[in-house]
């Protein structure tokens, strides 16, 4: 069997808001109708205060970081034409989803009249990383033993403790919204494509759905590109953030091929578990605990995090990581994930008056966080 190309790819979902207020602001109806979106990578999404972007493909996280921050500046830039700002966060803080309009296309009018209330509130924000897998019996193992780690790298990635105005509580409110959609969430184990082939062909053929673009699971084949795609995180506000957790992502795929390579594999969990730890991971992000499955205990997240990517070390490593972002333990972790924005606010505060969350959050586009 050929060896993965491990090629790289990242979508991310930024917020429009106003510079002033911190609203959404519902505009690129306008700008389409205008033909003003002039960079290739970047696309509408289901609602008009949403803007979404696509890498070329990459090799290394060198390559994906010179990627993000390429199309990071293209939107600030096309946002900057409106008098608007871009916010990088899984939900925004105070918005309501009730004032935000769909995107008059086929495709999101046909996702809004499918999914009726379910797909206007789903206002959230996620970054989906593609690692090229050729081989799909290898693409649809590895999937099935990486849903094990889906936690994990969450909890790196929370970026969503707020919601209309409100503390949730929660470190990624994003990922309890996008739960309200069909065929969301950790996905069954296949042992075999054949097997995941028959699912998807089931749902195609009773109409359920028109193709697998509509399979929405927290990693999924890819039905275009020969590639796995991570779908699990809420977007990073920080581009070595992103660009870290794209390097996990990699160094993962890299790390099982070399086990089946050599007739070995990891244990697969029953889902239950996994499911756990994704609970845990959405409530606490890396300040809570994780179940460490093979120990079968509860251990600080960021420990279990730890030994995660220690673990990974030598495959990110094989594949060109050293001369990008820093992917040490102690770098990822001990920033507790993309709570930086929020984590010294006061959040008792934040609760009576919401307006502060947003003037929080584009404080941090006006320090340049965003981009760099």
């Amino acid at each position: 069997m050929k060896a993965p190309s491990l090629t790289l790819g990242i979508e991310e979902e930024y917020q429009v808001v106003d510079p002033e207020t911190g609203e959404l602001r519902s505009y690129i109806t306008q700008i389409l109708k205008d033909g003003r979106i002039t960079v290739e990578d970047v696309k509408p999404e289901l609602h008009q205060s949403v803007l979404e972007v696509g890498s070329s493909i990459c090799h290394t996280p060198s390559e994906i970081r010179e990627e993000v921050v390429r199309l990071r500046t293209a939107v600030i830039g096309l946002a900057a034409r409106e008098d608007l700002k871009i916010l990088a966060a899984g939900t925004h803080p105070f918005s309501s989803w009730m004032e935000q309009e769909i995107t008059p296309l086929e495709r999101y009018m046909g996702v809004a009249e499918n999914l009726q209330e379910l797909a206007k509130r789903n206002l959230i924000f996620g970054m989906h990383v593609h690692v090229g897998i050729e081989d799909q019996e290898f693409l649809i193992d590895a999937m099935k033993v990486a849903r094990y780690f889906l936690p994990h790298i969450l909890a790196l990635s929370t970026s969503s403790p707020f919601w209309m105005g409100r503390n949730t509580g929660l470190k990624s409110y994003r990922s309890v919204a996008f739960r309200n959609f069909p065929r969301t969430g950790i996905p069954p184990a296949f042992d075999t494509y054949a097997n995941y082939d028959h699912i998807l062909h089931t749902l195609v053929n009773a109409n359920c759905i028109p193709d697998a673009s509509k399979i929405w699971w927290d990693i999924r084949p890819h039905h275009l590109y020969p590639t796995l795609e991570f779908r699990v995180c809420d977007i990073c506000t920080k581009v070595d953030e992103a660009v870290c957790l794209a390097a996990i992502f990699q160094a993962i795929v890299a790390k099982l091929w070399k086990l089946r390579r050599d007739n070995m594999t990891f244990r697969v969990y029953p889902m239950s578990l996994i499911e756990e730890n994704k609970w845990l991971a959405v409530r606490y992000g890396v300040r809570g605990n994780l179940l460490d499955l093979g120990q079968e205990c509860s251990r600080p997240a960021q420990d279990v995090i730890g030994e995660l990517i220690h673990c990974f070390l030598d495959s990110c490593f094989d594949n060109g990581p050293s001369s990008g972002p820093d992917v040490r333990a102690d770098s990822v972790t001990l920033n507790e994930g993309n709570d930086r924005p929020v984590r010294n606010t006061d959040f008792s505060i934040l609760e009576c008056d919401p307006v502060s969350v947003g003037n929080l959050c584009v404080d941090v586009v006006r320090q340049g966080e965003f981009a760099f």
